[in-house]
């Protein structure tokens, strides 16, 4: 009974149509990002793997604060990924939770990241010209940027979810913020195995792929 050379029907279609491959378009955006970003990344430890062949080379000292701050960043993927499994059955107050703990415990990470840069000025041993120092603040601070960039990206999906709102149409916003998260946990995770890997660099290029 349909008749889709039908006016009305068109337009339905035409919005439909219009729909889906504006969420392709996003998803495949997204991909691109994230392969361009891991190739930054993977640059960066390919870079760090050189200079360590110098003799000015003396690595960073191994902050604890860091395994606290990996568990943080843990909960808030855990969390979003919750936020999605809400998202997916259709529970409002889920969404909203939570998206609101992914954040906040982003925002502890980031705040817990700033003090093992302050921790690590104060240090004794701390000098501005060992090139291991330079990594350590090049390497936490492009990451923290990218988390930065996810929390735009996660203000605007939660302005969409406080007040009433079509748990379907934010579904795609929350599915995205996911991947995202869990990327730049996958990214931390390299990274903090690269500052704490001492004579074991090998095996972590390795499991990366580098070599």
């Amino acid at each position: 009974m349909v008749k889709p050379w039908a006016t009305d029907q068109g337009k339905v279609d035409d919005l439909y149509a219009g729909g889906a491959s504006s969420g392709l378009a996003k998803k495949l955006a997204l991909r691109v990002f994230l392969a361009v970003v891991a190739v930054l990344f993977m640059l960066l430890v390919i870079a760090y793997d050189g200079r360590m062949a110098y003799e000015d080379w003396r690595p960073a000292p191994q902050l604890r604060l860091l395994w606290a701050n990996t568990f943080v960043l843990i909960l808030s993927s855990v969390a979003m990924q919750w936020t999605r499994a809400a998202a997916n059955r259709g529970q409002i107050d889920g969404v909203r939770i939570g998206l609101v703990a992914a954040g906040a415990f982003t925002v502890v990470f980031l705040f817990g990241q700033i003090l093992a840069w302050r921790q690590l000025a104060t240090m004794v041993y701390f000098e501005v010209t060992n090139p291991a120092i330079a990594f350590f603040y090049l390497i936490t601070g492009l990451h923290g940027l990218h988390l930065l960039g996810g929390l735009v990206a996660w203000g605007r999906t939660v302005a969409k979810v406080w007040g009433d709102f079509d748990v379907a149409k934010i579904r795609q916003s929350v599915e995205l913020c996911t991947v995202y998260w869990h990327f730049l946990l996958l990214v931390w995770l390299v990274l903090f195995g690269l500052l704490f890997t001492g004579n074991n660099l090998d095996l972590l290029l390795k499991l990366c792929g580098i070599r």
